[in-house]
């Protein structure tokens, strides 16, 4: 599915929130999570095509909020979660960030896939794992996406990819190699969400 339209529909605190604005459409969300700076807001607008519909920033964790997207005009919801991860944030702006996060993947019924987010460049964190286990628990269907990937040579990526898939305990065939920059992989995501709304 090529996404050739982009809508910001609102962004949320809390869940109750959230479940209210769930409420004004009927179609299947997508989600995006991943470490804070891992290019969560980069991936969105690469594959919508709209270099300024999520905000990007240097600074990490800026995405403090659920951010809910509407694709090819009710198509499908795309719901930008929090990066998690953000050492410089309080104890207590973590804590509220995970049960917001945690909180959406436990209560969604609408969500039916989750683009998994990792920098390609580093070996995955112990959170990222974490992350994978939750969503084999909730048995939420997932793809993990490898960001960043032209900061790598081809030799360096297919090594980065062995380490992911290690690490992640999943098949190098259930990564995504991605760059935000060059489109690197944006074709194989839309074959995800082409299953997604035609299952």
């Amino acid at each position: 599915m090529k996404i050739v339209s982009a809508e910001f529909i609102t962004s949320v605190a809390a869940l109750p929130q959230y479940e209210q604005a769930a409420t004004r459409y009927s179609c299947a969300e997508i989600c995006v999570v991943g470490r804070s700076n891992v290019g969560k807001s980069t991936f969105i607008n690469c594959m919508t095509g709209r270099k300024k519909l999520a905000k990007a920033s240097v600074t990490p964790g800026r995405t403090r909020l659920i951010n809910l997207f509407d694709l090819n005009k009710g198509s499908l919801v795309l719901a930008d979660l929090p990066g998690y991860g953000y050492a410089a944030a309080s104890k207590r702006e973590k804590e509220g960030w995970a049960a917001l996060i945690e909180g959406y993947l436990r209560s969604s019924q609408k969500l039916q896939h989750v683009f998994a987010l990792v920098d390609i460049r580093h070996e995955p964190s112990e959170l990222d794992k974490r992350m994978l286990q939750y969503l084999y628990a909730y048995r939420l269907p997932f793809t993990v996406v490898a960001t960043k990937a032209d900061k790598l040579s081809r030799a360096q990526t297919a090594k980065a990819v062995q380490t992911v898939s290690a690490s992640l305990a999943v098949g190098r065939d259930d990564v995504i190699v991605f760059s935000g920059i060059n489109g690197t992989g944006k074709e194989k995501v839309e074959s995800v969400l082409e299953k997604i709304i035609a299952p």
